[in-house]
């Protein structure tokens, strides 16, 4: 007893800092490169899928499809210039998308290109069921080739545009205008890491605004001035 006494009045007169302190860390930061406006959900997959069969688009199934679209003129090769650049390694047949995306390319291009001088740069275009299929061999982040998370790719309305590479002005640039196009169901938009791009799947909302409320008035117009 007394022993044990003796070891209490000893540990009682130790410095304080003998004793471990459990150290309190802070939160890390997020680098900027990781932060994503649009991290990609099991959801956001239903979405894009419920779109593609709102609008009653098919699945392309292979190259055969695909030629007959082009034919057609329901697909589109993207449209290149100084405001859209398509990545040189992408396959001649997956260069195609419908029409109105080929119309936000360009939109989104312009405005890009008139703040930083350089183009958008588009990774993938359409897709085949088959492509998709061989895609899923070595790349085990793509979407499957059916049910309601398939890639949106199948139907020709998404496209990848370059993330790697860009400075935080211009991700941050491209993430704000899409927030407003989300926002108005233009588009639906995944930011994937893996593989650094902007998943876009641009809706048949593209590009019409949404039809002014009859109970509101527009602040900027002024009345018509009555001819003299």
């Amino acid at each position: 007893m007394c022993r044990r006494f003796i070891a209490l009045l000893l540990l009682l007169c130790l410095p304080i800092a003998a004793f471990p302190r459990t150290r309190h860390r802070k939160p890390r930061a997020i680098p900027w490169f990781d932060y994503r406006a649009f991290p990609p959900t099991p959801s956001s997959l239903i979405e894009q899928n419920a779109v593609i069969d709102g609008m009653g688009l098919p699945r392309i199934k292979d190259k055969k499809a695909l030629a007959a679209l082009v034919q057609s003129g329901d697909l589109v090769p993207v449209t290149e210039n100084r405001y859209v650049h398509v990545n040189p390694k992408l396959e001649a047949d997956r260069r195609f998308v419908r029409p109105w995306v080929d119309d936000f390319l360009q939109e989104l291009g312009q405005e890009y290109f008139d703040h930083f001088e350089e183009p958008i740069q588009v990774n993938s275009g359409v897709r085949t069921m088959k492509t998709q299929m061989s895609l899923l061999r070595w790349n085990h982040n793509a979407a499957p080739v059916h049910g309601e998370k398939a890639s949106a790719h199948l139907a020709g309305i998404a496209v990848d545009l370059q993330r790697r590479g860009l400075t935080q002005e211009q991700v941050k640039f491209i993430q704000q205008k899409l927030l407003y196009l989300a926002a108005l169901k233009m588009v639906i938009v995944e930011e994937e890491l893996k593989q650094p791009c902007f998943h876009i799947v641009v809706t048949g909302e593209y590009p019409w605004l949404p039809p002014m409320r009859l109970d509101s008035k527009p602040p900027d117009l002024l009345p018509l001035k009555e001819p003299q």
